[in-house]
């Protein structure tokens, strides 16, 4: 990036001084995010810009792959559960791993893995091995917080860590929206061209992910802090053993019907599996998911909005694109559009979260992180409430799904960097993993019940047959979930000591947890 000369030679930034609460000298010019480090952000955009690129590029297409494998539309939430499923046990444990062995190796392992699951899925002869390359694909999720555990560690030699991984992860997000967008256009676009040739479709995407391979291996630098421990191998076995129960009780309610007792108790036994799975987790000394982290009154309501906000950005995606495409003259709800234009409904929505993640920083810096948070989460809140009453036309949910994705937008940029601001040092990976982890369950746990909830009062054509359409009734529970859930999230936010996420020396004291046992860490010694 060009702005990269522009820092005096003469005067490092780590002598520049603090004259009370302004920064003067050398220290403006580490304001520009080129200043955490070469042309890393740069490198790290493509990353993320790919990360969207998938994200967006496969939702206009779910309906074409529900009737490319022979399916009913209610079940495509059951591929972004079991992504979402795989992504929850994944994320922490290439956040450690990260931690431990350096974050650029964790990040080229976890690409190459997205780039040959993503060629399965192009040659999947049946929906079983579509599901386990759909699975894989997911760990696309750990992307994020491993870029920014990259910039937070370069940028903790500047003189300003928190704004600086706050605009850099504003701008790496951005790169997120902006590949959401050309994806989801791109998919309806390319999926309308090569309409018979789904496989050529289903396999665009993976140029790109190995170009991410190429760029990590030659251009991203490692990390330079480590942490001393190991992989929990239990604790993820536990926490898969949890996610496995949770989702297969709910899928027995899906198969059985909601009028079952059973399947209902197996979703209760995973939902209790937690307790033992958290006290296992603090007894440990190098735990997968470090809870001792959210004793800071910093960090607890911050990933307790991750885990919220997963319910809507992450669990509403499927549903939102079969109900674009169901039609209204058989069904009576729908909007009935084709694959091209539901790529431009996505596309509009993505356009909002770019909008938010690009002023994210802006607000922050005139309000506060705190603030912005907050803010972000009423809007992501009112979009999703407005399409109960309003979702009979195509401007109308367009026009709440815009309101939604500014919040969401935002939310997207500042959880990461409000994670790596409120963790002690040498468990950013850790504090910017458990964000992505708690997003991912709460996602994997609503398209779970979205998926039951779709498939509930399913709706029977004039011939007497059951059609493939998610139910209405479904629809309004969807969206009514995730308003509550959203808003809800603004709540807990408001518990959030007002110093939090800034630079100010004070802050400091909000990032204490209590200490771990066992080994001395690093940082420690």
């Amino acid at each position: 990036m060009a702005v990269i000369t522009t820092l005096p030679r003469q005067r490092p930034p780590l002598v520049a001084q603090r004259e009370g609460t302004r920064v003067t000298g050398t220290a403006r010019a580490t304001g520009r995010i080129a200043g955490i480090g070469g042309g890393l952000v740069g490198y790290l955009v493509f990353v993320e810009f790919t990360s969207g690129v998938l994200q967006g590029y496969y939702i206009p297409l779910l309906s074409d792959v529900a009737r490319h494998l022979g399916f009913h539309d209610a079940d495509v939430n059951w591929l972004e559960a079991a992504q979402l499923m795989l992504s929850a046990i994944a994320v922490p444990v290439l956040a450690k791993l990260g931690d431990l062995h350096g974050h650029r190796r964790m990040l080229l392992v976890s690409a190459a893995v997205t780039a040959a699951a993503t060629v399965v899925l192009a040659v999947a002869p049946n929906f079983a091995v579509f599901l386990v390359a759909w699975a894989l694909q997911g760990v696309y999720a750990a992307w994020l917080p491993l870029q920014v555990a990259l910039t937070h560690h370069r940028s903790r030699r500047l003189v300003d860590p928190a704004a600086q991984t706050r605009r850099a992860t504003g701008l790496i997000v951005a790169a997120l929206q902006l590949g959401a967008i050309v994806g989801a256009l791109g998919g309806g676009q390319i999926g309308s061209a090569f309409a018979g040739q789904f496989w050529l479709v289903l396999l665009a995407p993976g140029i790109l992910v190995v170009g991410v391979c190429v760029v990590v291996q030659l251009r991203v630098p490692e990390s330079e802090d480590r942490e001393a421990g190991a992989v929990d191998a239990t604790g993820a076995a536990l926490l898969s053993v949890v996610l496995l129960v949770i989702t297969g009780g709910l899928t027995f309610v899906r198969v059985n019907g909601t009028g079952e007792l059973w399947p209902w108790l197996v979703t209760a036994l995973g939902l209790l599996l937690v307790v033992p799975f958290v006290r296992y987790e603090l007894s440990r000394p190098d735990p997968l998911v470090d809870f001792r982290v959210l004793r800071s009154p910093s960090m607890w309501p911050v990933q307790l909005t991750a885990g919220l906000f997963g319910v809507s950005v992450l669990g509403a995606q499927g549903p939102l694109s079969t109900f674009a495409r169901t039609d209204p003259e058989v069904y009576g709800y729908g909007l009935g559009l084709t694959t091209s234009m539901v790529s431009i409904v996505i596309g509009g929505y993505v356009i909002s979260m770019l909008l938010g993640a690009g002023q994210f920083s802006w607000i922050s810096a005139r309000t506060s992180p705190r603030t912005t948070l907050i803010g972000a989460a009423v809007l992501t809140g009112t979009g999703y409430l407005l399409l109960v009453p309003f979702h009979g036309s195509l401007p109308q949910v367009l026009a709440s799904m815009v309101v939604a994705g500014l919040g969401s937008g935002a939310l997207v940029a500042a959880l990461p960097a409000a994670a790596a601001a409120a963790a002690p040092a040498g468990r950013t990976g850790v504090a910017t993993g458990l964000t992505n982890t708690t997003k991912v369950l709460g996602g994997s746990f609503a398209s779970a019940t979205f998926a039951v909830a779709l498939a509930s009062g399913a709706p029977v054509l004039v011939d007497g047959s059951e059609g493939t359409a998610g139910s209405l009734s479904g629809y309004v529970t969807v969206w009514v979930v995730c308003g509550v859930t959203a808003l809800a999230a603004a709540v807990a936010l408001v518990f959030v000591p007002r110093l939090a996420f800034s630079d100010d020396p004070e802050a400091a004291d909000l990032r204490s947890v209590a200490p771990a046992t066992g080994p001395a860490r690093e940082e420690d010694a």
